[in-house]
């Protein structure tokens, strides 16, 4: 019962993967419509002026085919999340995007990386691992579902193709690991099948020796 409750569906659920769907495409509309270049304000490694990127690189996208291709990953990753982990749904979203972009400031070359890339990544390597170490035949299920659908994704952590940050992508990867194991007893998690006393285990003493009732040796007559 515990555990169906969790997994109640509400309208609740849909409110911040259509929100932030909805926010990375009004930032692009604004860009092309008041002919704005929010670049600047994307992660810009070791700069400290870059640190501002940590926040707004989420929202940042450089055409709209890198829009598209982040907006239904994205939206399928959030609804997993807010489904199955609503119960830390946004401290994954929230700390994992900050320590994710921080990462990234760290590591990566020194140009401006933007775009939802790294939260994407971020959700894949949490609900997959997650669905792994709880061993809950749902989250597993997930997990598979998952690897099915952006199973391919995992070759650009890597430096395979020019002009991407894989540097962003193998940031939020290791982040949703480390958090996958941080909170691997948070939200729904396997429990331990407790077995409940009858009658016939009454028949046993506490070492385990069958020691029945003794049967009344008296009968009364009509």
């Amino acid at each position: 019962m515990k555990e169906e409750n969790q997994l109640n569906t509400s309208r609740s659920i849909f409110f911040i993967p259509v929100l932030y769907v909805v926010s990375i495409w009004l930032v692009y509309w604004i860009e092309i419509k008041f002919n704005f270049n929010f670049n600047k304000f994307g992660i810009l490694p070791r700069d400290f002026t870059g640190l501002r990127g940590i926040v707004f690189t989420h929202f940042i996208h450089s055409d709209t085919k890198h829009l598209f291709n982040n907006s239904i990953p994205l939206f399928v990753l959030l609804l997993s999340l807010f489904y199955f982990y609503k119960e830390i749904g946004l401290k994954i979203l929230f700390y994992g995007g900050i320590l994710s972009g921080f990462l990234t400031w760290i590591i990566a070359r020194e140009s401006y990386h933007i775009g939802a890339s790294g939260i994407v990544y971020l959700l894949f390597s949490f609900v997959f691992f997650s669905g792994i170490i709880r061993r809950h035949y749902r989250l597993v299920a997930l997990s598979l579902v998952i690897i099915f659908l952006y199973g391919s994704m995992i070759w650009y952590v890597l430096p395979i193709k020019e002009g991407m940050s894989w540097e962003g992508h193998l940031s939020g990867f290791v982040v949703g690991f480390l958090f996958s194991v941080i909170y691997r007893k948070k939200g729904i998690v396997k429990e331990e099948y407790q077995f409940s006393n009858t009658e016939f285990d009454t028949y046993f003493d506490e070492e385990g020796n069958y020691t029945p009732p003794e049967l009344n040796s008296e009968v009364e007559e009509e």
